[in-house]
């Protein structure tokens, strides 16, 4: 599979992250965004397609994109809407706890995303990622929805991470919809035991994958620290999770991502080489208080 370039499609926060509720780092973020400043750090071609206030935020935003080599060139900046801030308790097992302060999207900000991207063109050798609930959120799904759909029926390749937290509930019967389009348009679909929990209140694997499998043709169940399952139409396989003592597990999931993909790009044709280098990814970035993979990743993976 020739693939050129990674194409982020999500929202963009600056994360603040707290341990024993004191402030230890603020650096950019947002769960596609992570994955993409990864991907352009490894030195793979990506853009990011979101939104940020014309704010000082949203500079910092934009710089950081360019810092680690991905196009900024797709971020709708508005003067009128206040950048995304997200603070992360982490707990006694470094585990994240979140809570967001966003500016929702006012009907001139979504005018101004898609005139921005209808500039935008996807290719058919583009690897698309989405996810979150940008992804689903009705007041943005009209645009995200079109884009999705021009990448689908150009021949891209998409990768959707659901990513539902739980203080979105309340909006399931709003988003359910959304969600599962999402999945029919994806060719791999990356999602949580507490994802689906959420969603069909469901926690069985082999269940999950019975209510979903007339909507995604592969989908990659994570649990925690317990073994990533892969199911596919011709069964399910099974991949145990090394242990590791984390620093923070911000990111954990959007690196995987990351990891999956950049395995793919680099022609890793079978499942077992690409989870094991998502893991690698995924571990690098637990070590951390931090977003991103490490310089020394970046080096391993240049050698």
């Amino acid at each position: 599979m020739d693939m050129k370039r990674v194409i982020g499609i999500g929202e963009t926060v600056l994360d603040i992250i707290f341990k024993n509720d004191q402030p230890q780092k603020a650096v950019p973020g947002g769960s596609t965004f992570n994955s993409i400043v990864s991907l352009g750090r490894a030195g793979v071609p990506c853009a990011m397609v979101t939104e940020a206030g014309g704010d000082h935020i949203g500079d910092i935003i934009c710089r950081y994109l360019q810092d680690n080599g991905v196009s900024p060139d797709y971020v709708c900046r508005n003067d009128n809407v206040k950048s995304h801030i997200s603070l992360a308790f982490l707990d006694e097992h470094n585990d994240a706890q979140y809570i967001f302060y966003k500016d929702h999207a006012s009907v001139e900000t979504i005018q101004n995303f898609e005139f921005q991207n209808s500039k935008f063109k996807i290719n058919s050798d583009d690897i698309v990622l989405f996810g979150s609930f940008f992804s689903i959120n009705p007041v943005m799904r009209p645009v995200v929805g079109k884009l999705l759909h021009e990448a689908h029926k150009a021949g891209a390749w998409l990768y959707y991470d659901v990513n539902f937290r739980k203080n979105h509930i309340v909006d399931l019967p709003d988003v359910m919809s959304n969600i599962e389009e999402n999945m029919t348009l994806a060719d791999v679909v990356r999602g949580s035991v507490e994802d689906f929990s959420y969603l069909y209140s469901l926690t069985d694997g082999e269940a999950i994958y019975a209510r979903v499998s007339n909507l995604c043709n592969i989908l990659i169940l994570t649990d925690g620290a317990r073994p990533i399952r892969v199911y596919a139409p011709n069964g399910c396989e099974t991949y145990t999770v090394q242990p590791i003592e984390t620093v923070s597990t911000v990111g954990a999931g959007d690196n995987f991502n990351a990891g999956y993909i950049y395995a793919m790009m680099q022609g890793l044709q079978d499942e077992a080489s690409r989870i094991e280098m998502a893991q690698k990814w995924s571990r690098d970035v637990c070590r951390q208080i931090g977003n991103n993979i490490s310089d020394e990743l970046v080096v391993w993976l240049k050698q």
